[in-house]
């Protein structure tokens, strides 16, 4: 159950409580920067009212998405290690039935109670967070987030999260696009179950390494 505190204080309070975030640094070596992935065609045609980072709850409303819930928290980094502050995050996903929020998605059955879409704006730290629920496979692919990561504007990378160890990742034609083992690596991550959790939620966390360097100009 839901405390009866403001939703975004509730949010703020949750957020950097729910996973431990590394000191940034410098690297003894370039990271390998996250396999670009397709968008899809199922970005929200329509946005919905309420974009913010927790996918489970439309506004104030009281009834929770259907799902596992999961604790979605990672940082986006530049090739050196850097973090980048202000980028925009953007996930979107298909509900527990496998639907999106989208016209061309089938609509039956689609849970009205999951935001489907949300957003978050890194800070100093280039940390993200999200409330969503563990990605669902549906026909044709395996279980997924898709993200969009700007800043100042710009789309900087477009990409796709599955879950580690899925069987349905090795039959998943875009999954696959990701040639190499290494590139493979860097789309995948634990969704770990939280041990003192009475509602079986779970933790993921995953960087976002975004191939650019300190120089770039936008970086600021």
């Amino acid at each position: 159950m839901l405390s009866h505190e403001p939703r975004r204080q509730f949010l703020r309070n949750i957020a950097f409580t729910s996973a431990a975030f590394s000191t940034p640094g410098l690297m003894a070596e370039e990271l390998t920067r996250t396999a670009r992935q397709a968008e899809g065609p199922f970005y929200p045609d329509k946005l919905p009212l309420d974009t913010d980072n927790d996918l489970l709850i439309l506004n104030d409303s009281l009834t929770p998405a259907v799902g596992t819930i999961t604790h979605l928290t990672g940082r986006i980094l530049d090739l050196s290690g850097s973090p980048l502050r202000h980028a925009v995050v953007e996930i979107w996903q298909a509900d527990s039935a496998g639907t999106y929020l989208h016209s061309r998605s089938n609509q039956k059955g689609r849970d009205r109670n999951f935001q489907g879409f949300g957003r978050f704006m890194t800070g100093s730290n280039g940390e993200y967070y999200f409330r969503t629920i563990k990605p669902s496979k549906y026909v044709g692919r395996a279980p997924h987030i898709h993200y969009a990561i700007y800043q100042g504007g710009k789309r900087l990378l477009t990409t796709q999260l599955y879950v580690k160890g899925d069987p349905q990742n090795e039959k998943d034609f875009l999954f696959r696009e990701a040639q190499t083992p290494e590139a493979r690596a860097t789309l995948v991550t634990d969704f770990t179950p939280i041990p003192e959790s009475r509602m079986g939620e779970l933790a993921a966390n995953w960087d976002v390494i975004i191939g650019r360097t300190p120089k770039d100009p936008e970086r600021t």
